[in-house]
């Protein structure tokens, strides 16, 4: 079957099974994640019926971020998975099961698995760079809106003074995690578009910074070349 007849029918599975209620992993999500994944596999081969089947269900189980089992949710994505798989595509081939079921439960951050083949690394990079960039801007702030966090705090929103505490501050986040993505990724192309990636939000970061002081028309530019990746 034609590697668009797949996608096709995984798109149809999933607008009638799927998630419906988280705007961050839904099936435009989905759809990023795999046209990334499709510019890194022109200069990474692998098989692409394995990065595409993991590209669409790595979140068919998605805890929320401040769930206890959360770093358990790319493992149940996996097991999730290989049922759908069996009951409502028979004609998938059972000899790729393993590859996407690793492919699906490496892709998590808090997992913390490490990506043992070229499909696994692939959906990592693209699914973190769905982390950076405007998309990743947007998607910080609609999560930490749902789970009820201010966007920084006030007082020092920096943490020039204090810990950094991203399960309180949505701002946090960006130095805690984001930033160091770039480094994180498994692929050299992955890493060249997490770079340029990270530096839209550095930008943001000093033009937030230089806003808050009350200086309206610059970006703070010690700010930007503190964090530049």
């Amino acid at each position: 079957m034609l590697l668009q007849n797949w996608q096709l029918q995984f798109e149809q599975w999933l607008l009638q099974h799927g998630p419906q209620d988280d705007a961050a992993h839904d099936l435009s999500h989905f759809r990023r994640v795999w046209g990334t994944a499709q510019k890194i596999l022109r200069q990474h081969t692998g098989d692409e019926l394995v990065v595409l089947t993991a590209c669409y269900f790595h979140d068919v189980v998605n805890l929320p971020k401040n769930h206890p089992e959360r770093h358990l949710a790319s493992r149940m994505a996996a097991e999730k998975t290989r049922q759908i798989l069996a009951s409502y595509f028979p004609d998938f081939p059972v000899q790729s099961y393993d590859a996407v079921a690793h492919a699906i439960a490496a892709h998590s951050f808090s997992a913390g698995i490490m990506p043992e083949t070229i499909e696994a690394k692939i959906v990592q990079d693209a699914d973190r760079l769905e982390s950076l960039g405007a998309i990743g801007l947007a998607r910080v702030f609609y999560v930490s809106g749902a789970l009820g966090r201010p966007l920084f705090d006030a007082q020092d929103p920096m943490a020039e003074s204090r810990e950094l505490d991203d399960s309180r501050y949505a701002l946090d986040h960006f130095r805690k995690k984001l930033l160091a993505l770039p480094a994180k990724m498994q692929t050299e192309t992955g890493r060249d578009l997490a770079r340029h990636n990270a530096n839209f939000l550095v930008d943001y970061m000093a033009k937030l910074y230089a806003e808050l002081k009350g200086e309206l028309l610059v970006a703070d530019e010690h700010i930007r070349k503190l964090y530049a990746c």
